[in-house]
């Protein structure tokens, strides 16, 4: 999601975005270690530890070493947390900040370390990669359950997820990709609802982190299909404005917008309107272009100006409290 993703998704949607209520604008850079234009898995990962590293990472550096990535600092701290995604939950963004893994597309060997990352709350597809395992037969929902997770999917609905917090929660959208917004996917902003009060209420006074991705606007890019990233845009447009409005009603939380990485090299051509958008798009892969960054909420100022993506870690770490650390760049 660039400029253009917003631009297009703004215009589509009345020249309006929930975007617009955040005051705080800025840029970061999104290189991997490996390549001038990073995938998603090398981006969160930066996001996630600060640390720049391989295209294909997923929460290790260059060396395939494991790094502790934000949402593990927070559960060492007594914070609750929570990845929900459009994806699958193994998918790369959402993976890179609870698992270590050499190549993003090992997604059973991915759901294999979730077992050990006490998640407080997991909404997204891939059912299969937990339930029906090809490489070793296991029934990691079974483990989940063992492991204190109220589990369910696709066959309930959002409103029959649990409102007590004795429990951890694992929600499966589909049993592999979740489907588009178009063809009836609903669930990310009641998620995003469930979500927020969920970990607040677990919270208490301590805090938690949440990420939250509406992953196929990216999709929407590599299939260069402008109304796919539309619709898809004003799907999590919805959620950046229930955030902010929590947020703001909330007065203790910081709300980060962002994207891994521009996709499809998307352009709105000569001759549009606000009636008639014309696209072109350069590529189906992703692009080396800046990426905006809105903030809002006590420490968002520090999101202003130009910087790495690694330093979204850093200033993350700083609004929580988690220890200072260098905000130089990182290979």
């Amino acid at each position: 999601m660039g400029m253009s993703q917003i631009s297009l998704g703004m215009l589509a949607n009345g020249d309006r975005s929930a975007l617009e209520l955040y005051p705080v604008v800025g840029i970061h850079k999104p290189r991997s270690s490996d390549d001038l234009i990073t995938d998603s898995a090398a981006a969160a990962t930066a996001f996630a530890t600060g640390v720049r590293t391989y295209n294909g990472a997923i929460g290790v550096d260059s060396d395939t070493i494991a790094i502790p990535t934000i949402l593990e600092m927070c559960e060492e701290n007594g914070m609750p947390t929570g990845l929900v995604a459009t994806s699958t939950i193994v998918h790369a963004t959402p993976a890179s900040y609870a698992a270590h893994n050499a190549y993003r597309k090992n997604y059973e060997e991915i759901a294999n370390d979730y077992m050990d990352a006490d998640v407080d709350l997991l909404i997204g597809g891939g059912k299969k990669y937990f339930e029906r395992r090809e490489t070793d037969g296991k029934n990691l929902l079974d483990t989940l359950r063992s492991l204190n997770y109220w589990v369910s999917d696709f066959r309930d609905e959002i409103s029959a997820l649990p409102t007590a917090t004795d429990q951890n929660v694992a929600y499966f959208t589909a049993d592999t990709d979740p489907l588009k917004a178009d063809m009836g996917r609903d669930y990310l902003l009641p998620a995003t609802k469930y979500t927020l009060d969920y970990l607040d209420r677990k919270a208490g006074d301590d805090g938690f982190f949440t990420m939250i991705e509406g992953s196929q606007i990216d999709w929407g890019g590599h299939a260069n299909d402008d109304q796919y990233v539309i619709t898809e845009y004003i799907d999590y447009d919805a959620v950046i404005a229930y955030a902010y409005e929590w947020a703001k009603a909330d007065g203790e939380t910081l709300v980060v917008v962002t994207a891994d990485h521009e996709t499809g090299g998307l352009a709105i051509q000569p001759g549009s309107t606000m009636d008639s958008l014309k696209t072109a798009f350069t590529t189906t892969y992703h692009t080396a272009t800046i990426i905006p960054v809105f903030a809002y909420g006590p420490g968002s100022e520090q999101f202003a100006g130009i910087y790495d993506n690694t330093a979204i870690f850093d200033k993350m770490v700083e609004a929580l409290q988690l220890g200072r650390v260098e905000s130089d760049v990182k290979e």
